[in-house]
């Protein structure tokens, strides 16, 4: 079993030793090196140690974790942010793919993350476009943080071999595929994600989206008209025919009366 170090940087004591002593017991691949109560003292750990992974808490005083990042070189670590819960943050942290730890830290979502970033890392080692993919997610996730913009604009596809950042934008429409969803872009590009279609409507929490079906999550700037000839189908300005739900139909027709559609 290959084995990686790894430093903890979280100013509360409390929750830090608890994140060492659960990494201790429940991450056998991972050695925790060190532990910091600031930046300054995480930076003192990198100098000292060769490490892999850092545990980071996003909001610190003085110096968060985003100032810390700025400090260090990046690409020669991997990333486990910690943070309390706050809708916003987890909505970014989400959109944008990178791990994650939600205080009080379960044993269970702790050995999740660390799998998940121990792969990530392997694939940023060895493919510089995951690598690129992986630092403009951390830009986005920064600024999503920062700038607090009410709509998600960026997302990180997590795919079966990678990550596709895409803008929300250009998205016609999400398809549930089992635990899967497909997504369909303007420029006719196709994308399949491991994350399931509730998620993502979660996560975009965007007014241009209805879920029309409980398989079909779409975006109103594509609607192009309406059709009950055998059901009832949104039809798309490329005439794709979606369908829609009959116990959506309602809804759907006042959330469409807003974007200056007739139905009628």
């Amino acid at each position: 079993m290959e084995r990686f170090n790894a430093i903890v940087i979280d100013d509360e004591t409390s929750i830090r030793h608890n994140i060492v002593n659960l990494i201790r017991n429940h991450c056998p691949q991972i050695d925790v090196v060190g532990s910091a109560g600031n930046a300054e003292e995480g930076r003192r750990l990198i100098k000292k140690y060769s490490v892999d992974f850092i545990f980071l808490d996003i909001m610190m005083p003085n110096e968060d974790g985003f100032q810390f990042l700025e400090t260090i070189k990046k690409d020669d670590y991997g990333l486990i942010f910690i943070t309390a819960y706050n809708e916003h943050a987890l909505r970014a942290l989400k959109a944008n793919a990178i791990e994650y730890l939600l205080k009080p830290i379960s044993p269970f979502d702790l050995i999740s993350a660390v799998n998940k970033a121990i792969a990530y890392h392997g694939m940023r080692n060895r493919n510089i476009e995951m690598r690129n993919v992986y630092f403009e997610s951390l830009v986005n996730l920064q600024n999503q943080l920062i700038k607090r913009p009410t709509k998600i604009i960026r997302l990180t596809i997590p795919e079966q071999y990678g990550f596709t950042v895409i803008d929300v934008r250009n998205v016609k429409y999400f398809e549930a595929e089992g635990n899967y969803t497909r997504i369909y872009l303007a420029d006719e590009t196709r994308l399949l994600a491991t994350r399931n279609i509730g998620e993502f409507e979660k996560i975009i929490d965007n007014d241009s989206f209805f879920r029309i079906h409980k398989s079909l999550l779409m975006n109103v700037n594509y609607l192009n008209g309406f059709s009950s000839y055998e059901g009832f189908f949104a039809v798309l300005k490329d005439g794709t025919r979606l369908s829609i739900s009959r116990r959506k139909f309602m809804d759907f027709r006042s959330w469409v009366k807003g974007y200056s559609f007739s139905l009628d």
